[in-house]
């Protein structure tokens, strides 16, 4: 299985994603603020990965401390956590992630010093393979929706590499396989950080899983010629009518999958649903730098004063999608209904 992230003795391991597919590196991160510099610059990427980076690194920068008592490390803590989340405002798993750290911390902190870093340290483990765990059964629930042999479009990377392993999307893609279905994939390469052409294909064909890759604005050619038999991404956040913030491009995605008559499925956890967001209208999109629009690699190919929009992601309503895979089940249409079924036993 990939290695996305990993606590270890050394500090937090974080295969280096911008570099992908050329080198595989792994950096050790011993500090919370690169961990969170990590998160910024897209060496880790996808929202339930960066749920358990975040986890890990508030755990590291608590491990690390100087303080001698957990009253010293009150202000410290807050610190931390602001630190992290101040990294990326959209995948709501960041929040989820301290917000489930910051809690274990105020229920610890009476225990001591001691046990406060031994429960976080822990708690970022746990994360780790829940995730994981999560991921795969998403792909048992989400294989039965693909045909038995057929050509699955994906847009960004929901993988192994968006995940502490197996993968959203990705996981229900290789689950199918697994269950011995004939499974294509076309990976859109999703500009500007090519995380479909760089990622998501290295990864596919490091699992020997059939995997061809098309440029962004193809993704209509190929439906209109009926060989895209269904789509599926991950999300960064769901909101509680079911309107998906992902990757940019994939509303548009969706709207021609509506036009073709061809099934549009989300894959995510349940801790990527944010039940108090009401819709996708008050979801916050990320604007990153413009310069990762106007450059591949170190050469220039927008004109220095042309103005660049660079917009992470986009939100797709509700409408068009057909289902939203998770850890718990596949929500249906209407989704203000069937996600709250998900919660039943919270």
């Amino acid at each position: 299985m990939i290695r996305t992230i990993e606590w270890t003795e050394s500090g937090v391991v974080m295969l280096d994603q911008r570099i992908l597919p050329g080198e595989e590196t792994y950096l050790t991160f011993t500090d919370y603020r690169d961990v969170a510099e990590a998160i910024r610059a897209l060496v880790i990427r996808g929202a339930p990965a960066i749920g358990v980076a975040a986890a890990m690194g508030a755990a590291l920068g608590v491990k690390n401390s100087n303080a001698q008592t957990v009253d010293d490390l009150d202000a410290e803590f807050r610190t931390i956590c602001d630190t992290i989340t101040g990294t990326r405002p959209t995948a709501v798993n960041l929040f989820w992630a301290i917000e489930r750290i910051r809690s274990l911390y105020e229920r610890t902190k009476s225990l001591g010093l001691d046990a406060v870093r031994q429960a976080l340290i822990a708690e970022a483990q746990t994360m780790h393979r829940e995730d994981i765990e999560a991921n795969k059964a998403m792909g048992r629930f989400g294989q039965a929706l693909f045909p038995d042999e057929g050509c699955i479009l994906t847009h960004c990377n929901a993988g192994a590499l968006a995940t502490a392993g197996y993968g959203t999307a990705l996981g229900v893609i290789r689950a199918a396989v697994e269950a011995g279905k004939k499974i294509r994939v076309f990976a859109d390469e999703t500009r500007p950080f090519l995380q479909g052409a760089r990622l998501t294909a290295w990864e596919l064909a490091h699992d020997g899983i059939p995997v061809t890759v098309i440029t962004d604005n193809m993704a209509g050619y190929f439906m209109k010629k009926g060989e895209i038999d269904g789509i599926i991404v991950g999300a960064d956040r769901i909101a509680a009518n079911g309107d998906v913030a992902n990757k940019i491009g994939t509303y548009s995605v969706a709207i021609l999958a509506r036009e073709h008559g061809i099934p549009f499925w989300v894959a995510a956890p349940l801790s990527t649903i944010d039940r108090a967001m009401p819709s996708g209208d008050g979801i916050e999109i990320e604007q990153r730098n413009p310069e990762e629009v106007r450059k591949i690699g170190d050469t220039l190919i927008v004109p220095e004063n042309v103005p660049v929009a660079h917009p992470a992601f986009d939100v797709t309503p509700s409408r068009y999608i057909h289902a939203i895979i998770t850890d718990r089940g596949v929500a249906l249409p209407p989704y203000t209904e069937s996600i709250k079924k998900l919660f039943q036993n919270d």
